[in-house]
């Protein structure tokens, strides 16, 4: 089974004006200069697009007003990361009406379900609920579901499954998933500072991070990973690593919406739960990014 989706699809960020408010025409502006650096998805409301901080009309003034600036050029998923299987039925339901290609689909946000039929009932209660294709994300360290590859064979009967985002953080999952599922699924990484690792043991696609900020070296990694090219890539990816590892902290959203501003891309602001940085941990993040600002490799031709 060839897969549904592949190649780079950023997690882009909800941009924000100070007072939290949404800033639509700036977050059409950064899918802009993420679809010139030659993204193959777009992938709105994720965790990094402060999903859970919106209200449910927030979330679909979002979908229509960027599914309007994309306009068909590169498929656009958005998360659903609703709390109950009635609200995720709902949001995916409104969202194949405004015109979305697909969904990224995590667990119940705020339920950490021990019970495995519960978790299962909950992706094929969605799935269901819509045509559409789905990409299964799966982090258990931040949302407290597991979803092993034994459990992923068991949802091979829903057709619109069609893509996993790997995040447990561990490599071995990865080929595990080879071995028990085989290609039924697109395998996605979803973990930054494992990307060339990843696509070393066969990925599908990247769901980019830290990326968002530095498209065009975001971009130039995964071509030259794609190509075999792994001593390019792995200049690239050691200038990198530095700001990839802003990705997998439990402020990873302040961090990147901070790298983004630097680049000159969008602003940092996000919303409460989520404060801006100060102090000793503010110059510490912006000593990471301003280095690899500086320090920008000569990308290679492709």
């Amino acid at each position: 089974m060839k897969p549904h989706w592949s190649g780079v699809f950023p997690a882009i960020t909800t941009q924000m004006h100070e007072d939290g408010s949404l800033a639509l025409e700036a977050t059409a502006t950064h899918a802009e200069a993420l679809i010139k650096s030659g993204v193959a998805g777009l992938i709105f409301l994720g965790s990094l697009g402060e999903n859970q901080s919106l209200t449910a009309t927030e979330k679909r003034d979002v979908l229509a007003a960027l599914i309007e600036a994309v306009d068909g050029r590169v498929p656009v998923l958005s998360g659903v990361a609703e709390s109950s299987l009635q609200e995720a039925t709902r949001y995916v339901a409104d969202g194949e009406r405004l015109g979305l290609d697909g969904f990224m689909l995590m667990p119940p946000m705020i339920y950490k379900s021990p019970d495995v039929e519960e978790s299962l009932h909950h992706f094929r209660g969605v799935a269901k609920a819509t045509g559409l294709p789905i990409m299964i994300y799966n982090n258990p360290i931040s949302y407290g579901h597991d979803l092993t590859p034994e459990l992923f064979a068991r949802l091979a009967d829903q057709p619109n499954f069609v893509a996993l985002k790997e995040s447990s953080g561990n490599t071995r999952r990865i080929t595990d998933l080879h071995r028990v599922v085989g290609d039924r699924y697109a395998l996605f990484t979803g973990v930054d500072d494992l990307a060339l690792e990843s696509a070393i043991l066969g990925i599908d696609g990247w769901v980019a991070g830290t990326g968002i900020a530095f498209p065009a070296e975001n971009q130039c990694l995964w071509d030259l990973m794609k190509a075999g090219r792994w001593e390019e890539a792995l200049k690239i990816y050691r200038w990198f690593s530095p700001l990839l590892h802003l990705d997998t902290h439990p402020k990873f959203v302040q961090y990147i919406k901070l790298a983004v501003q630097e680049c000159g891309l969008g602003q940092e602001w996000t919303r409460a739960p989520r404060l801006p940085l100060r102090g000793q941990e503010r110059k510490e993040v912006l000593r990471v990014i301003h280095e690899g600002i500086d320090q920008r490799p000569r990308l290679p031709k492709r």
